[in-house]
């Protein structure tokens, strides 16, 4: 877990990577949230990034929620609190909002994977079932690449170089995270009555865009707000218009501060 602390500090906001990747790849958006007076709450989720345990494998998606439980729970209750979930992560952001009911100012989705693009064909899908008893470790060929993530160059090219990033996945952890994701709609009626925003990239390669609508539709919020970024990629914040993504996100959580 990573504390950045504003100095004076408007809010806290407790950010949730996406699969594949790991907390090293906000740095630049958590050193802008921090200079304009945003503490920040972030780290690498189970089995990503820097931490201990096999890369690409969880237990349990209950393993994230308990790990964002952490981060709410070291955020200071003196002033407002919101969580950005990016992509998994904002699964991840959807399911603990249901699952801890946490007292937040409200909740940021980026790209959320409420459906997933381009994901394990017939026959895997129905042989991960097995494999998930039999072998849960086993780790297979993670479908994501950089260049249909984000237009930038630039980070394309970074990540290509990223020894962080995660090229396997263990079949629990495509398991674990199919069963989230149908979670998530099961139980709308779970999300507590917070402000809420989804920002959807208009031109999303790894999500549903579909899935994404449906689930906001479905949730019975007082205040929601869909925004899509047409002919944007699915790393909002690594596009070359983040700056853009970035003000409107400041804007919401300014609203409600």
């Amino acid at each position: 877990m990573k504390i950045v602390n504003a100095s004076p500090s408007k809010a806290t906001i407790i950010l949730i990577h996406g699969a594949f990747e790991h907390s090293g790849r906000y740095e630049t958006l958590v050193e802008t949230f921090q200079k304009d007076g945003y503490s920040v709450i972030y780290g690498d989720l189970p089995g990503q990034g820097i931490v201990e345990g096999k890369p690409g494998h969880i237990q349990s998606f209950d393993d994230y929620i308990k790990t964002v439980d952490t981060w709410i729970k070291a955020s200071r209750k003196d002033q407002p609190i919101f969580i950005l979930g990016h992509s998994m992560g904002g699964v991840v952001a959807i399911r603990a909002m249901q699952e801890l009911q946490p007292k937040v100012n409200g909740v940021i989705l980026s790209s959320p994977a409420a459906g997933i693009l381009n994901g394990a064909g017939q026959p895997l899908e129905a042989v991960s079932h097995v494999i998930n008893k039999v072998a849960p470790a086993l780790r297979v060929k993670s479908p994501m690449k950089p260049e249909v993530c984000t237009r930038n160059r630039v980070v394309v090219e970074k990540s290509k170089q990223d020894p962080l990033m995660l090229d396997k996945v263990s079949v629990r952890w495509y398991r674990e995270f199919r069963l989230a994701i149908k979670q998530a709609f099961q139980n709308l009626d779970s999300f507590p009555d917070v402000p809420l925003v989804i920002m959807q990239a208009g031109d999303d390669k790894m999500v549903d865009v579909k899935k994404t609508k449906a689930w906001f539709n479905g949730v019975d919020v007082t205040e929601k707000t869909y925004k899509e970024w047409p002919g944007l990629y699915h790393e909002l914040f690594n596009e070359p218009e983040w700056e853009d993504v970035y003000d409107y996100t400041v804007a919401f959580i300014d609203r409600h501060v």
